[in-house]
């Protein structure tokens, strides 16, 4: 199953220490209790709790590119990363395990975002360029997988469960009332609202690119529904 956190911070405010994202892969270790990974730097923290399934020996997260310059940790799976990776080995990729979190990782240095209309999955990412100091972070087509997030204490939080999110002390847990008011109602909070103030969903088929305080959240595909007696599709 696996499970993924990670702290933005913005313009360097409040440092990330490495002992909030292991209490933040504390709370999702159920995910993934194979290994817990961490990426820590100046501005970002990367987390995955691994439950190992694809390449158990080397493919151990958060995973870099050649020169270091982009790192992933990645919840999911692609069911058709062996034909991208000879796709992206062509482009003169190199890759050091044979996961297709790395798979996904080279795809999206070659592509950009658009990477994600290439993945046949499931799946919840984020990727640090340290370049571009740019976080993207995307969801699967139909939100098989998991992801939150949360805009507090100068940072961007987000994690594959909300009580990963909230072991970060920069969020603080409060009700919020419009969601209270739609569990009475529907039985659930409508996407992309938690009943956590402040802490929402990123939509299914949706990428989000976090850069200087600034998100910009846009959608790469939708279901598309024919008139009647017109061939359907998909994009």
């Amino acid at each position: 199953m696996c499970g993924i956190v990670g702290v933005c911070g913005i313009n360097g405010a409040h440092p990330i220490e490495a002992r909030i994202l292991r209490d933040m892969l504390g709370m999702i270790r159920h995910r993934g209790p194979d290994q817990f990974g961490i990426y820590l730097d100046d501005q970002v923290a990367l987390g995955n709790a691994r439950l190992s399934i694809i390449d158990l020996k080397t493919g151990q997260q958060p995973i870099s590119n050649e020169d270091g310059s982009l790192w992933i940790v990645f919840n999911g799976e692609i069911f058709n990363h062996p034909e991208l990776r000879k796709e992206l080995e062509i482009k003169g990729h190199r890759f050091a395990t044979h996961c297709d979190t790395e798979t996904v990782l080279h795809a999206y240095e070659e592509y950009g975002p658009d990477c994600l209309s290439k993945f046949n999955g499931q799946f919840a990412i984020a990727i640090w360029d340290t370049r571009k100091r740019t976080l993207f972070i995307a969801r699967d087509r139909l939100g098989v997988r998991p992801l939150f997030y949360a805009l507090a204490g100068g940072a961007l939080v987000f994690g594959s469960e909300i009580k990963a999110i909230l072991a970060c002390p920069r969020v603080k847990a409060a009700a919020d009332p419009v969601a209270l008011d739609q569990i009475f109602t529907f039985w659930s909070p409508l996407s992309p609202r938690s009943f956590f103030q402040g802490i929402v969903e990123l939509p299914p088929g949706h990428f989000m690119m976090f850069k200087d305080g600034q998100m910009r959240v846009e959608p790469y595909w939708e279901l598309t529904f024919p008139h009647e007696g017109a061939a359907g599709t998909l994009r």
